[in-house]
């Protein structure tokens, strides 16, 4: 079971959009104990939920910010703290905190994630996405190959599934931002991965974007990756394959 334990508001503005409000939280399910930030959408009415999966920086400001964005376009977004608290502000501590994450347990975290989201009387527990960026995008998509209450997974640059079963397992719709000048999840490991996805008849759509490094979407990229057009394209694809998947396969009968 799932409780709510506490919640501290918290106000955070997104550029060029209204304000959102966000919560801290902490929730637990068996074994799996996590807190997260809350962000939910204005007025009444149910919406789509999203799991929102951090880089390998933490649960830090873009993150927030990112999952502000998801409330002001209409879904319940949930980002997970998978590192108990501590953000990186250096490649150093990034590292060292991404490999003293256990992954079965992050997955674990997020499952309970998701399973929050389900239990919300303004959430459409049919429509659950999920959504990752870096490290946080291959664990997206591995959310999704582990709970087929994923309808809709978005990976930005993460490690591909490689494994025939767990691709076969998906039940998620797929969409994937990646960059060409990746050095680490190369455009083979993309092509490979997309070819196995549409082998299995899953629903994918995958874009590799010219020019682009890892990390492009953030503007915060310490590398000097951020390329802006391919940031902006593959924000509003994300949101067009969300309102498609989630929102309007999840309108209530009766309603527009």
């Amino acid at each position: 079971m799932i409780r709510l334990l506490t919640a501290l508001f918290l106000f955070l503005a997104v550029p060029g959009q209204a304000f959102a409000t966000g919560s801290m939280v902490s929730l637990t399910q068996g074994s799996a104990k996590v807190n997260g930030y809350l962000a939910v959408p204005a007025g009444a009415g149910t919406h789509p939920g999203v799991v929102v999966v951090h880089e390998w920086w933490g649960l830090n400001d873009w993150v927030k910010q990112q999952t502000d964005s998801l409330a002001n376009h209409g879904y319940v977004a949930l980002a997970l703290d998978l590192y108990g608290g501590r953000v990186a502000r250096d490649e150093g501590t990034a590292h060292q905190l991404m490999n003293g994450m256990d992954e079965t347990q992050a997955v674990n975290q997020l499952r309970a994630g998701a399973d929050f989201l389900r239990s919300r009387s303004d959430v459409r527990a049919q429509a659950l996405g999920v959504i990752g960026w870096c490290m946080g995008g291959g664990l997206a998509i591995r959310l999704a190959a582990v709970d087929p209450g994923i309808r809709a997974a978005v990976m930005y640059y993460g490690a591909p599934l490689t494994d025939a079963r767990e691709i076969e397992g998906l039940q998620a719709a797929v969409l994937g931002n990646f960059g060409a000048d990746d050095k680490g999840i190369t455009p083979d490991k993309v092509r490979a991965f997309d070819t196995a996805l549409k082998k299995a008849g899953k629903s994918a759509d995958i874009k590799i974007y010219p020019g682009a490094p890892h990390a492009f979407a953030n503007v915060n990229n310490p590398w000097g990756g951020y390329r802006e057009a391919a940031a902006k394209d593959a924000w509003n694809r994300t949101l067009a394959f969300y309102d498609r998947e989630l929102k309007r396969a999840s309108v209530p009968k009766g309603r527009k």
